[in-house]
């Protein structure tokens, strides 16, 4: 079972010592920071399941970073607790309007403590069907947004989203790597459908590295182009300079040789409701499968609407 990260954001070390050991008695995993900067860099390159930060810090206090963290749309639904002084109502209403979850005043009983992370974790995890690392739509939502395609008149298009080479990159770099791998795509599909969808278009995380939108279908070509541009700019970033030099990375593939691994590229099956009727969401996913296969079969980044459209 994987344990859940918490991270403890407090400029006084004293403090965080106290609540990571009583977390970690608890069964959590525990990052640490010591002012808001540290916290937000933490919160991108470690993805926790909770913050529990102070309120009063040097740099960033913790409202701050609660307002920062509420207007990224991959971040906004991670839970954070407020510490807060004995008596400081003011600390409280301040935390709670920047979007704290909830608060805890200090000094605390260790036992308070748990019993306030395991609620706001499990309030979390009852209203919020997200992935955990992007904190985009999962997969009840995905199936949800299908069914409502299929059951009404509006033409569609479904375009699933896949990195490839993704495994090259987690087996060089290790998982965090692979992480903001991720969460980077994510960001980049989000921004397409905001600049180039329209208000109703979705986005959803399969889980891994695969992703899923649903468009009308004249807007489907602007959407993967933007995405097509975006990720192969932002792709080599994620490289060392020799890596990223070279072209590739060596290793070894599923049969054990060792072989070439290009950089990573993105591939997009688009299937459009005008190509044939749907009856079912399986369906849909079958045919999207088929021609992001047919994509991926490219060393580059592609889309692929109809098996003719690849080159």
């Amino acid at each position: 079972m994987v344990r859940e990260k918490i991270l403890v954001v407090d400029d006084d070390p004293d403090i965080r010592d106290v609540v990571t050991l009583t977390l970690a008695a608890a069964g959590y995993d525990l990052i640490e920071a010591g002012d808001g900067e540290q916290a937000l860099e933490a919160i991108r390159s470690k993805s926790p399941s909770l913050v529990l930060i102070d309120y009063m810090m040097p740099k960033m206090d913790g409202a701050q970073v609660c307002r920062v963290l509420k207007e990224d749309i991959l971040l906004r639904h991670l839970p954070i607790i407020m510490l807060t002084a004995k008596g400081e109502l003011s600390d409280k209403i301040h935390g709670l309007d920047a979007g704290a979850d909830d608060y805890i005043v200090k000094p605390f009983e260790p036992k308070e403590l748990v019993a306030r992370v395991k609620m706001v974790l499990r309030r979390t995890t009852q209203d919020l069907d997200a992935n955990p690392l992007t904190r985009l739509p999962g997969n009840q939502s995905i199936q949800q947004e299908l069914q409502a395609c299929l059951d009404g008149d509006a033409p569609y298009a479904v375009c699933y989203v896949d990195i490839d080479k993704f495994k090259s990159l987690n087996d060089r770099y290790g998982f965090e790597r692979g992480d903001e791998a991720i969460r980077q795509t994510a960001r980049i599909l989000l921004r397409a459908v905001q600049e180039r969808g329209a208000r109703g278009d979705f986005l959803g995380h399969i889980g891994g590295d695969d992703f899923v939108i649903v468009t009308a279908p004249q807007r489907a070509d602007a959407i993967c182009d933007q995405i097509l541009r975006e990720f192969d700019a932002m792709a080599p970033s994620l490289y060392n300079a020799e890596d990223r030099k070279q072209g590739y990375l060596v290793g070894k593939d599923r049969q054990g040789s060792v072989v070439q691994f290009p950089l990573l590229t993105i591939s997009i099956g688009v299937v459009l409701s005008s190509e044939r009727k749907f009856s079912h969401v399986a369906e849909i996913a079958e045919v999207g499968a088929d021609l992001k296969a047919y994509a991926k079969s490219v060393n580059k980044s592609l889309y692929v609407k109809e098996r003719r459209d690849a080159p």
